[in-house]
């Protein structure tokens, strides 16, 4: 063994030794260190103009009709593509505009990262093409947010949807720079729901924000009062309230909803949003719609799903399925309330 060390050594001094530093000192006379390619404190999206689906802000302000999807599982807790791609499916054959993936009703809270982007992704290779993707990559972890935007846009989503830092809140210029770090990678909604955050999106921070071209708009769920405000602004704004949702869009000047309820009856909420006031289809939702939001979203939506049989009858805790008198409520709404609509024709005809 120590012969062979020996021969090692002597062997590694035979080596030719590289001429490459001594020839490039010849050329430059004095050596540099290498420079970082990428300048410190800069954001690089990871997304070209070429990239497919590349949108704009202005593309995004004219949607009247966004699903806030469901994520349906399979028994083993991982996601059901296929059930997935159904509810697409009806969302676009039923005049969805756009899907929010990953958000609150879609439990991208109850997510890794990894399955987040890997569902925006999918959710854009299948059906970008006929439907807007909004991919929920709001963090209350700024750098988190970063990090998610850049990889939705990646895989190609067509705007980004912001919520404001939660639980750990910050004070109104943290805000500012919270959002002002994700808003240069592309069209951003920036969504309002102190319910949930314990913190209110003050106006000042929207005024500040409405500045970036990539602001498409908010989803509000303060109340019409300050819809109306931000859209007397000129700000765009989308009801994040299904039950205020028709009162927003036809007099208070919002440009759609941001649904729940549209992941049962989509038809009918187009219809809500598109052929112009309807108080009696408006009061005729209403029942259902307080029967969704009775418990925190979306646990009777996941319920309402499992039932019709559109989704497997898998929750991923803490989401557990309404008790039997909640749910003995929803078929008592009967599918001849909702012709073709709230089962769907397929499932009401038993086929």
């Amino acid at each position: 063994m120590k012969s062979y060390s020996v021969c090692l050594r002597e062997s590694a001094l035979q080596l030719p030794r590289p001429d490459c530093v001594h020839s490039y000192k010849r050329r430059s006379g004095k050596w540099r260190p290498p420079q970082a390619a990428v300048k410190p404190n800069s954001h690089l999206p990871m997304r070209s103009f070429e990239v497919k689906n590349r949108t704009s802000a202005e593309d995004m302000k004219s949607l009247r009709l966004i699903t806030a999807i469901k994520t349906p599982y399979l028994p083993d807790g991982r996601f059901d593509l296929e059930a997935y791609d159904a509810l697409v499916n009806t969302q676009i054959a039923n005049g969805a505009e756009g899907v929010v993936v990953g958000g609150t009703t879609g439990e991208g809270q109850l997510m890794s990262w990894d399955e987040h982007i890997m569902l925006i992704g999918h959710t854009v290779n299948c059906f970008g093409s006929s439907i807007k993707v909004i991919g929920n990559t709001g963090s209350n972890s700024t750098r988190e947010a970063i990090h998610a935007t850049e990889q939705g846009f990646a895989v190609g989503m067509h705007a980004a949807l912001h919520i404001n830092p939660y639980y750990g809140k910050t004070s109104v210029d943290g805000m500012v720079s919270h959002f002002d770090s994700v808003l240069p990678m592309g069209p951003t909604i920036i969504y309002n729901v102190p319910g949930r955050t314990g913190q209110d999106i003050p106006p000042r921070v929207i005024h500040t924000l409405a500045q970036s071209p990539n602001l498409a708009g908010v989803k509000e769920c303060a109340g019409n009062d300050r819809v109306e405000q931000y859209t007397g602004e000129g700000i765009m704004v989308w009801s994040g309230n299904d039950d205020q949702c028709h009162e927003a869009r036809w007099n208070h000047g919002a440009t759609g909803v941001v649904s729940v309820t549209s992941n049962l009856l989509p038809g009918l909420m187009r219809k809500l949003m598109f052929e112009g006031k309807n108080t009696e289809l408006n009061s005729k939702l209403l029942p259902l719609i307080n029967w969704l939001f009775q418990e925190p979203n979306p646990i009777a939506l996941n319920t309402a799903l499992a039932q019709l049989g559109v989704v497997r009858p898998v929750f991923r805790l803490p989401y557990v399925p309404l008790p039997s008198a909640q749910r003995l409520e929803f078929v008592g709404f009967g599918s001849e309330n909702w012709p073709g609509e709230l089962c769907w024709r397929k499932r009401c005809s038993g086929s």
